[in-house]
């Protein structure tokens, strides 16, 4: 599957997983909520998501391939944010949707890593 596909899915799967966190916290207003979810969502969040991830070993070898197919892939440049930062964040999300169509189970250890 293309790469920039499995973004845009792992994008929404990470969407959801930190809605659900958030919500299960308790938290139960919407502009509490969606200032919540910036902490996690953010391309700058989902590269030291990632960054974080790498240097405590926890990806495989595998996993980080597909990071790194993910983060090389043509996509457009974000406003919001730099280049680098951009493709981590893609690479994060390409590995996300990767799980999400494949192994469910250690997507749900990844995301439990990620919200510690």
């Amino acid at each position: 599957m293309n790469n920039l596909v499995l973004a845009y899915l792992g994008d929404a799967i990470y969407e959801l997983y930190i809605r659900e966190h958030l919500i299960g916290k308790g938290l139960c207003k919407v502009k509490e909520l969606q200032r919540e979810a910036t902490k996690y969502v953010s391309a700058v969040a989902q590269a030291s998501i990632l960054e974080r991830l790498i240097a405590d070993n926890f990806l495989s070898e595998n996993e980080i391939d597909i990071v790194k197919r993910g983060r090389n892939a043509h996509s457009h440049q974000s406003k919001s944010t730099d280049i680098i930062t951009y493709k981590k964040a893609t690479g994060f999300e390409t590995l996300l949707g990767h799980l999400y169509l494949n192994d469910r189970e250690r997507l749900d250890e990844v995301m439990l890593e990620v919200l510690k």
